[in-house]
């Protein structure tokens, strides 16, 4: 809701023209995905299983996001891609599962963080298609706009049962989720995914378990094992190649 407010405020300062006809169902799609889907689908997830054990779902998300991209655009990468894709995708489960993640066993979470990955998935490719014509920023921003009816309705009934109370350390965080995570972060991501290729692109969420890792040993002081970097460097190298491949022709 805070970050709705940051948006609003930006597209009214800015006098953005509204978004016209069909693009507001696409706007649809990524506040589904990216403001409600995702977020709500992934904390109902973890509240049954550890959030290492999530990790090892969510690691799959680059690949489906690719997929859909393939699916929703007229991009094609190259047989190089999928392959650094599918090993990226295997070693960032594996270096979830090394951390302390968990591959046994489906339970009712697992259908929930697949869920969570398909829908954020649909909205980071229909994000960035629409980003081409909207603008980055402008697009997160709709999105949020066009969500707030309901993060405001969620949030005064979360207000209601329980009333707010947090520490100062606290309430930074939630600054940074709110403004940086949930707005700054989206305006750099469909950046990105706008300039293209989408497919390719999309595969630097592969570095994302290895810089949640290195950021907790950083601010958290959790030990990194010998294991971690290695790892992380097979991720991060695997997420390289898929960028760096070439498209081939459709």
């Amino acid at each position: 809701m805070i970050a709705a407010g940051l948006a609003a405020g930006a597209l009214a300062l800015t006098r953005q023209r509204l978004p016209r006809g069909r693009q507001w169902p696409r706007l649809a799609i990524v506040a589904g995905g990216v403001v409600a889907g995702f977020p709500l689908l992934t904390s109902y997830a973890l509240t049954e299983v550890p959030a290492s054990h999530g990790a090892v779902v969510i690691a799959m998300l680059p690949a489906t996001t690719a997929v859909i991209v393939v699916l929703r655009t007229r991009e094609r990468p190259g047989a190089a891609f999928w392959a650094f894709s599918f090993v990226g995708a295997v070693a960032a489960v594996a270096f979830a599962v090394l951390q302390g993640g968990s591959a046994s066993g489906v339970q009712r979470a697992d259908v929930l963080l697949v869920l969570a990955v398909l829908a954020c998935a649909s909205g980071y490719a229909e994000g960035g298609v629409i980003s081409r014509e909207l603008g980055s920023w402008q697009t997160i921003s709709w999105a949020l706009v066009l969500a707030a009816p309901a993060t405001a309705a969620l949030s005064t009934v979360s207000l209601i049962r329980a009333p707010l109370s947090a520490t100062p350390g606290q309430w930074l965080c939630f600054a940074y989720l709110a403004g940086v995570s949930m707005f700054l972060g989206f305006v750099a991501w469909y950046r990105g995914l706008a300039i293209g290729p989408m497919a390719q692109v999309s595969q630097v969420q592969l570095a994302q378990p290895v810089l949640s890792i290195a950021w907790a040993a950083l601010l958290l002081g959790e030990q990194v094992t010998g294991w971690t970097v290695v790892g992380g460097l097979a991720v991060v190298g695997c997420a390289a190649g898929a960028g760096s491949s070439r498209a081939r022709t459709s």
